[in-house]
Parts: C-alpha cells; structure tokens; sequence
C-alpha cells in the first residue's frame, strides 16, 4: 500500500521549499516594491497613510477542511480582510500572510489555499506581497490588508447623525444559511441551496462599493462581519445615535429563501444576524441620491441602539466569546 507515501505534504518539502512553492504561486502587482524573499516586503503609499485590517482564522472555528476546500479557505480569509479596508472608503492593495500549517497537510491543499488568496486579491488589483509559515497542530491563518485612501478621508463609524439614511450594499445571510444547511447535513450538489453554501465558503464582498460610499458621502460605514444588527450597533454607539431599521426594506435572496424553506427557519433571521457575508453598511445625509448598488434599509434618529420596527434589538450576531 502506497497511500500514506503517495501525498505529498508540507513535511515532505521542508520550510523553505514551502515557502518557495507559494512565492512562485504568487504574481505581484504594481504596488508591491519588493516581494516575498527577503526580511520584509516593501509597499507604496501613494496618498502618504496606508489603512491597516487584520484577521485570525483558526480551523474548527472559522473553517472546517471537511466542509470548505483549501481554495474556498484562501479566497475567504482574504476577502473577509479586503472588506475591511474597503468599508474605510479604500482601496486594497496587499496583503501579508502568516500560516501554521501541520506537517502532514497535504500540499495540494496548501497549492489550493495560495490559489485562493491570489484571486481573492486578483479582484480588487492586491497582491500577496509576503508573510511567514510555522509548525501547527491545525491550520491557523493570520492576514494583515493594506490600504490607500486615494487622498479622501478615511470613513469611520462615528459620523452617523439623526436625519441620516442607512443603506446596505451586498448578499446577507448568505453564510449563516450556508453554515446552516452543512450542520443540518442537507445534501446540496446543486440549486439555490448550493447557492448559499457556496456563499458560506467564498463570500463575495462588494469591494468597489467602498470608495464609491466615499466618494457619494458617506458618513459611516463598516463591513458587515457579525451580523448587520450587531454591527450596526456598533455605527450607533460610535455615533452616539439609534438606527432605525426597516426589515421590509430587505432583500431575501432566493438562496437564502430557499433555506429557510429547507430548514423551517425564517430567512430574515439569518439577514440581520448573520455575519460573514461580508456586505457594507454605510450612513449617508438624506439629500445623497445613491445608485442601484445600494440599499435604503433604514434611518439615524437619536437616541441610542438599534431598533427594527419600533422594537429594541439584542446584537444577535457573533461574539467570539459569547
């Protein structure tokens, strides 16, 4: 039997052929100065500031490798810190990447997780412009995003006033139904309902919304992450203002629609509590007039939380301690 000695692992090559077969993996874009191979990257800012984001995936929490390729890993642990750079009302463009790898991964899963953080970043013109690699007992992924402003002020969460408008741009609920659909075991090869399990593997932020928020006005915005409700919440603390959301302002994709069906579940429980689709949520003044990218789901009044129709909603989103 040749199973064990005919997959080739990360053990079999050693850390610094690793490294050399993800480097070779990697293109680098125009704003990557220096690459990966020496004691550290170097990366232009042109606007003088750079925006920084960074994430910790831990397997068992964040991904399992029985439910998502090492392909659908790598194009959601970049995407979930591209987002982030996005919802400042900047541009990507790079990322760094640190991984714990164990020694019998195979490395084709490893190929498959590089695959996946180069076209995550190939979307938004990001490179991988280095990162480092260590011995793990799971697969553990650390990455830092680097942004550029384009010389327009960064778009924070406290700029919310009463008056305001909020607007969502994006999938929701997308992943929870997903994650829903694999814990219940329900088959999916094809259909609305692998719609929504692909959107749990790979979500699919709208980056370019981002700047466009900036560009209109925004005077808030984040990427939403932990569930709309939750993180809202957190405009609305930042703010010192209560956000008022309109739930059949709402859109139910038909994947989402589709699952709840399956499951009995009201979708519209997995759109303002599910996290990582990655959606934006921004606060403009009322006069912007906002292109079809973007949702009007609601308004800034004042006073304090978040309330859909008139009621007070709990953050019912995630908490990695809760």
């Amino acid at each position: 039997m040749c199973v064990r000695r005919c997959v080739i692992t990360v053990g079999d090559l050693g850390e610094f052929g690793v490294v050399a077969r993800i480097s070779g993996r990697l293109p680098q874009g125009e704003a990557v100065l220096l690459g990966p191979g020496d004691d550290a990257a170097m990366v232009s800012a042109p606007d003088g500031r750079v925006v920084v984001s960074t994430d910790l995936l831990l397997e068992g929490r964040h991904f399992r490798r029985d439910w998502s390729s090492g392909y659908d890993v790598g194009r959601k642990a970049a995407a979930q810190n591209l987002a982030d750079i996005a919802a400042m009302g900047a541009v990507p463009t790079s990322i760094v990447v640190g991984l714990g790898i164990p020694a019998d991964l195979p490395l084709a899963w490893l190929d498959a997780l590089t695959d996946g953080f180069g076209d995550e970043c190939a979307v938004v013109g990001a490179s991988v412009a280095g990162g480092d690699i260590t011995r793990s007992e799971l697969v553990v992924i650390g990455v830092t995003a680097l942004g550029d402003l384009g010389g327009r002020a960064p778009v924070t969460r406290s700029g919310a006033r009463p008056g305001q408008v909020v607007a969502v741009a994006g999938r929701l609920g997308y992943s929870a139904a997903g994650q829903a659909l694999l814990e219940a075991g329900v088959p999916v090869a094809s259909g609305e309902l692998a719609r929504a399990v692909a959107g749990h593997r790979q979500p699919c932020p709208p980056y370019a919304c981002g700047p466009e928020a900036a560009r209109l006005g925004a005077v808030a915005m984040l990427d939403v992450s932990d569930g709309l409700l939750q993180d809202l919440g957190h405009v609305a603390t930042a703010s010192g203002v209560r956000i008022e959301l309109d739930p059949r302002a709402l859109e139910v994709g038909e994947p989402v629609a589709a699952a709840g069906k399956e499951l009995g579940v009201d979708p519209l429980d997995w759109i303002l509590t599910g996290g990582e689709d990655h959606a934006l949520a921004a606060v403009f003044p009322a006069e912007v007039r906002l292109p079809p990218s973007w949702l009007v789901v609601g308004r800034v009044v004042a006073g304090e939380g978040v309330r859909v129709e008139g009621r007070a909603a709990g953050p019912g989103g995630w908490d990695h301690f809760r």
